[in-house]
């Protein structure tokens, strides 16, 4: 009886082990799950109660507060307010404008260091730095290089003879968001031209050399070959960047604070403000909530856009 009794645990022992073919699911669920609870409290949780918050009128946030009922109250001020259409149109207008600039210039230097030439690999370094340079680094850098006083970009004008006098580049509404923009560029770029390298050094020869013998020139090759060939990689570089001009706070806020006049403040800056500026965390969960979904909706676009090949 007891020899019975051993096999039959042992063989039920054998048929519920992990290792199993027929339970390798099994397994792999069990593996993936402290990534997912890891996800589920780093993502999930605090968007979900940015939701919860963003439905409730509430200055401060405090730990052990009772609930306060639910309103739509933050969302009915939020579309009716002329300052959140006029960052909302500003967020809109830069995420254009960096976008394309880093699209075409890292495309641009991808090509370029994709080349054979001697120096290739100082110039890849030097392609990249820029996204390595902090962005309170950056911001300070450039900062400084618009000064009106004393900055690069005004002294090298006025040798140049291109203006008579300094700009106060911060101060005009149309000059500072210019700088925003040129600072956005000049950081978002060098991720565009390594994530465009890649892919570049993915395309076969072969195929080059075959459209070279059939005739085909540099523009004909570039768009039959290289663009479709891009498409993939293109499409997540450009949905990363879009995203990070969305969430970018620290080089709008040290270059302008988001002037003059509102002139560049973005949806970042504008939710900043009213969580830490006027103390309205449930207005300012609103306005997260909002920039979320319209960066969502700009993702899903880029992805539809970019899941087939470019002609």
């Amino acid at each position: 009886m007891t020899e019975t009794m051993k096999a039959e645990s042992t063989q039920a022992h054998s048929r519920f082990s992990l290792w199993r073919p027929s339970n390798q699911s099994l397994l792999a669920y069990l593996l993936m799950l402290p990534a997912v609870l890891i996800t589920l409290a780093v993502i999930a949780y605090p968007i979900v109660s940015a939701i919860d918050l963003s439905f409730q009128e509430i200055k401060i946030v405090q730990v052990g507060r009772e609930r306060f009922p639910w309103t739509l109250a933050n969302y009915a001020h939020l579309f009716t307010s002329s300052e959140f259409w006029k960052a909302t149109w500003v967020t809109l207008k830069l995420v254009t404008i960096a976008t394309l600039g880093c699209l075409v210039l890292g495309l641009s230097t991808a090509m370029l260091v994709n080349q054979r030439f001697r120096g290739r690999t100082i110039a890849r370094i030097l392609v990249a730095l820029p996204w390595a340079v902090p962005s309170v680094m950056a911001a300070v850098i450039w900062w400084w290089m618009f000064d009106s006083s004393f900055g690069l970009i005004n002294w090298l004008l006025v040798k140049a003879h291109i203006i008579s006098s300094p700009i106060a580049w911060f101060s005009s509404p149309t000059t500072a968001f210019f700088v925003i923009c040129v600072v956005m560029i000049w950081k978002g770029y060098p991720f565009v031209s390594v994530m465009l390298l890649a892919g570049l050094q993915s395309i076969p020869g072969d195929l080059y050399e075959a459209a070279q013998i059939d005739g085909a020139n540099t523009w004909n090759r570039f768009r039959y070959i290289t663009l479709p060939s891009l498409s993939p990689v293109m499409g997540i570089a450009l949905i990363l960047v879009i995203l990070w001009v969305f969430r970018d706070f620290a080089i709008i806020w040290l270059l302008t604070g988001g002037g003059p006049i509102g002139a560049t403040r973005t949806l970042a800056i504008m939710t900043y403000e009213q969580a830490f500026g006027f103390y309205n965390m449930g207005y300012a969960a609103s306005i997260g909530m909002v920039t979320l979904v319209i960066s969502l909706i700009a993702s899903i676009v880029m992805i539809r856009r970019f899941s087939t090949s470019i002609y």
